[in-house]
């Protein structure tokens, strides 16, 4: 069968034949893979950096998608760490960790949306008790996810949205629709401290795709403006584009009631994302989120994987 192999941690993925998977224990079946999503999360899985990952190879990259069994049934499946990912014509899933998906689903509309905005969802209703009428700031705003991530704190009712990032563009796009405050992160340091400030004064929650420096310089910004040192905040770590590690200043833990938690593979129960997901297949069934999406056959996953430039978001079909 054809699949998407990793053969080094310094070059795309190929399109190669490979021995088809067997499913080897009781809750495990193979399925054809309809769809398969090129995430983040998927390039720095090949690319040997997630903090999950190990210097096994060759490996075929994919973390979740769009399947169907031998019983004919439709479903989204997440996959464990493994060596045989989701970009291939066929995998082998572990039905505890799918949900069957109504026969009429679109496969790369799932494929799509499930992984990015799973970050924040899960992050809203797993990682903390985000109550409606809370104001949220979401650091990375221009990014599948980040934009997710304000159509979702909407859909959950928050008060006010603070958008921030670097592309004022996408920022002009992020924010279409109304009820939501942009922040340009680009410019002088501190004058963009001064305006994420300002704006972030009287948030309860940010969702952070960042860190690295800019959450250090956010932080500081968002801390140093609160007219109520005691009103909680939550700081919730999601991704990391831009660095692996911040230096946080210890005066901002001290001097506000700032609380950071991460959120992602590990600090959410399998059981308790799989909890989420049939809402959420539901609500981008309903077309409730806006995502650019492009379909890329299998065989031509090299190039696909190198073009960086366009910004939506690839999903692999047979």
């Amino acid at each position: 069968m054809l699949a998407a192999v990793v053969t080094s941690f310094d070059s795309a993925p190929r399109c190669e034949e490979i021995a088809a998977p067997e499913a080897l224990a009781p809750t495990e079946i193979i399925v054809d893979v309809l769809a398969a999503g090129l995430h983040p999360r998927v390039r720095s899985q090949a690319d040997g950096s997630h903090y999950t990952s190990t210097s096994e190879l060759p490996l075929v990259p994919g973390i979740d998608g769009v399947g169907r069994g031998a019983d004919g049934l439709l479903r989204y499946f997440v996959l464990p760490d493994t060596t045989m990912g989701s970009m291939s014509e066929q995998t082998v899933i572990d039905t505890r960790r799918s949900i069957v998906l109504p026969g009429d689903t679109d496969p790369v509309a799932i494929a799509a949306i499930m992984n990015p905005a799973m970050a924040s969802w899960i992050a809203l209703r797993r990682r903390i008790d985000f109550a409606p009428g809370m104001n949220v700031l979401v650091l990375g705003a221009t990014g599948n996810a980040g934009r997710l991530a304000v159509q979702i704190a909407k859909r959950f009712g928050a008060a006010s949205i603070v958008a921030a990032a670097r592309n004022p563009a996408l920022l002009a796009e992020a924010s279409a629709g109304g009820g939501i405050q942009t922040v340009l992160l680009d410019g002088d340091q501190a004058e963009v401290a001064e305006r994420l400030g300002r704006a972030s004064a009287e948030v309860d929650v940010v969702l952070d795709y960042l860190w690295g420096e800019p959450t250090a310089r956010a932080m500081t910004a968002v801390v140093t403006h609160r007219a109520d040192e005691g009103r909680p905040l939550t700081w919730i770590e999601i991704g990391s584009v831009a660095g692996a590690t911040a230096s946080i200043p210890s005066a901002a833990l001290r001097s506000a009631r700032l609380s950071i938690v991460g959120s992602g593979q590990g600090s959410v129960s399998p059981q308790n994302i799989l909890g989420e997901l049939p809402a959420l297949v539901a609500a981008i069934s309903e077309g409730s989120f806006e995502v650019e999406t492009r379909s890329i056959p299998l065989r031509d996953v090299e190039s696909a994987w190198l073009d960086t430039a366009d910004p939506r978001r690839v999903v692999f079909t047979p």
